[in-house]
């Protein structure tokens, strides 16, 4: 039987984003008691919601673009699809506290204590279980992080992307721009704000897809993130 296992926060407004990135607002633009005629309402049930919110909100991919600014132009619409929908694997950081460091011979490490090995095209996905420990808290923004080296090492792995729970893929101030810079010099991608990474401990290797919205010149965009166990 089919399992399908969610991987992605709700949006909603008021939701942590990160740092000065554009707070999320949603209103009613159209509602059924509009609708069906009936003159100053005293509830409006929504038709259609009117969404503001930035291309990094909540569970997201980056695009390209979004690395540096020499990489112009490799927009989330021009990646391919196939970087969205690959096999994944998800390794155990539970261990690693506030804005510590993961480098390359503990990924190897979890790799080996799982029986995982990293894959040509894989979606490698580190669970930190920083979400459930730390979301919307003032440790929210303080969450573990992979290295510069880590990130080299997971290119040279020819990776599609990793994944991580927290805000960012490196930690701020530390290595977070820098993994960036990897990604894009490299050509791989990251997605960022991960859940339920803790179902995926111990179950071996799994169908990843996290399809961004075609947004035309978009720097990154949120997906619906799920592992797929058949």
């Amino acid at each position: 039987m089919t399992k399908i296992i969610d991987l992605s926060q709700e949006i909603y407004e008021g939701m942590p984003v990160y740092k000065d990135l554009p707070q999320v607002k949603v209103t009613v633009h159209n509602s059924h008691e509009e609708w069906n005629g009936i003159k100053n309402p005293t509830t409006k049930t929504p038709a259609v919601h009117k969404l503001e919110l930035g291309e990094h909100t909540g569970t997201h991919v980056d695009a390209i673009n979004h690395m540096e600014i020499q990489h112009k132009g490799k927009s989330i619409d021009t990646m391919p699809l196939s970087m969205f929908y690959t096999e994944g694997i998800c390794l155990d950081f539970s261990h690693k506290g506030l804005q510590e460091l993961i480098e390359p011979n503990e990924i190897e490490f979890a790799c080996k204590k799982a029986n995982l090995e990293i894959r040509k095209g894989d979606t490698v996905l580190f669970y930190t279980d920083h979400y459930r420990k730390h979301f919307d808290s003032e440790n929210w923004s303080k969450g573990p992080g992979i290295t510069t080296a880590s990130a080299k090492w997971l290119g040279e792995k020819q990776i599609a992307a990793f994944g991580v729970e927290t805000m960012s893929p490196g930690v701020p101030g530390i290595s977070n721009k820098e993994v960036h810079h990897v990604c894009g010099d490299m050509n791989f991608t990251h997605y960022e704000n991960m859940i339920n990474l803790h179902l995926l401990i111990g179950k071996g290797r799994f169908r990843f897809i996290g399809l961004p919205l075609k947004i035309r010149g978009g720097t990154g965009s949120p997906v619906r993130a799920v592992a797929i166990f058949e």
